[in-house]
């Protein structure tokens, strides 16, 4: 298992530097370095450290859910507004019912089996997308109208979406008991306890950290990210959107100390640099490339004409908001990446028996070989073309 560390840190570290070097996003080599090593490629990962590599990976998300979540204020949330909740829903909801009719055409699956291959893939990842947009919010990209934030606040909201759905197709496989409308009428409760659940927690949190003001910074965050384990622990026994429970923390510490949050994300961007080759490697470790291959053109046809759904939606949600066209196609390109949810959630079909699952294996796999890269590297390149860098500007009312 030490080897298996080393090579991901090292093989990681070099693929990204390499990528990096030819101005393509560094996790593209990052996830490279996991297919190579990982059972697609050499297979040179301990199957120890692989049976976990999930765990890792979340822990990993719930570095940088904390980092974006100490960079959100309450100026920021008032300015993304309404705008921010019409993205969090609609891209997903057109993409997944586009595939859902595709899936049905082109692969003649049974209507719950399409159901859960579309919103497998409709779902955006936060690994890919988060990390990009911090970058763009430390290089002041978009800064006047918050377009980055926007972005990250409605993908995470997103994924609640996706995988409730996805929870109510697989339920009627499973028993064909399960009420839609009630399974619907939690998305809203999920999201809301989230929420409320890292609003308690983070006011208890910053209570103990005014009461023991003495503590060292590294002793800081390492409460910090325990705290905010416990978190999705929690969060995820009572099925509440737990990954936004830890970015709720993060903005909770930041209104009620400010200096202690600026010292929290600096510490945390250090440990996100172990921590992003880790998540991307093992990302890549995950993608069965024999799996995707063996997809065939339909499966690429299928993608693509969902992310058209998905990017049609993008415009709809911003239509008649504070985005101008430049930002909003901006929104379109950064709403396009796949990664975590498919890679956590892809095999579930076929591990409960859905007689279509090995073909919805592949389609979930196809979306992270195809989009992550397409959105990774479409973000990098657009953001400085797309998103302004004016300091000065000032949000005028929104209409909404």
């Amino acid at each position: 298992m030490l080897l298996s560390i080393a090579l991901i840190l090292i093989v990681g570290l070099i693929l990204g530097f390499i990528f990096a070097k030819f101005n393509l996003p560094s996790l593209i080599g990052m996830l490279l370095a996991g297919i190579l090593l990982g059972p697609s490629g050499f297979s040179l990962l301990d199957v120890k450290l692989i049976s976990i590599s999930q765990e890792i990976r979340d822990l990993a998300l719930i570095i940088i859910l904390l980092r974006a979540g100490l960079g959100i204020s309450k100026e920021t949330l008032k300015k993304i507004g309404k705008t921010a909740f019409k993205l969090s829903f609609i891209p997903g909801l057109l993409e997944g019912g586009a595939i859902f009719l595709l899936a049905k055409y082109l692969f003649n699956l049974s209507w719950q089996a399409a159901g859960m291959l579309a919103f497998i893939i409709a779902a955006v990842s936060p690994a890919v997308i988060v990390p990009s947009m911090l970058q763009l919010i430390e290089k002041k990209l978009g800064k006047d109208k918050e377009v980055p934030t926007l972005v990250l606040a409605s993908a995470s909201i997103d994924d609640v979406f996706a995988i409730t759905i996805f929870s109510i197709f697989l339920g009627i496989f499973k028993s064909g008991e399960v009420s839609i409308a009630n399974s619907l009428i939690q998305i809203p409760f999920k999201i809301i306890g989230g929420i409320g659940l890292g609003l308690i927690i983070a006011y208890l949190l910053n209570l103990f950290f005014k009461k023991y003001s003495n503590l060292e910074l590294s002793y800081q965050t390492i409460i910090l990210i325990v705290t905010a384990i416990l978190t999705t622990v929690i969060g995820n026994y009572f099925k509440v959107a737990s990954l936004l429970g830890v970015m709720t923390i993060g903005y909770l510490l930041l209104e009620k100390n400010k200096k202690l949050a600026t010292n929290l994300s600096l510490a945390l961007n250090k440990l996100w640099i172990p921590a992003k080759v880790f998540l991307f490697v093992l990302i890549g470790a995950a993608v069965k490339v024999e799996i995707a291959l063996n997809a065939g053109w339909l499966s690429i046809l299928l993608i693509f004409l969902g992310l058209i759904a998905r990017s049609i939606g993008v415009l709809i949600a911003t239509h008649n908001s504070y985005l101008n066209l430049k930002e909003r196609t901006f929104c379109v390109i950064a709403y396009l990446p796949k990664a975590t949810v498919q890679a956590a959630i892809g095999a579930v079909p076929l591990a409960n028996g859905v007689p279509s699952g090995e073909l919805i294996l592949a389609l979930a796999v196809m979306s992270i070989v195809l989009t992550a890269p397409l959105g990774a590297i479409g973000i990098d390149y657009f953001a400085p073309q797309l998103l302004s860098q004016n300091k000065d500007y000032k949000l005028e009312c929104q209409p909404e």
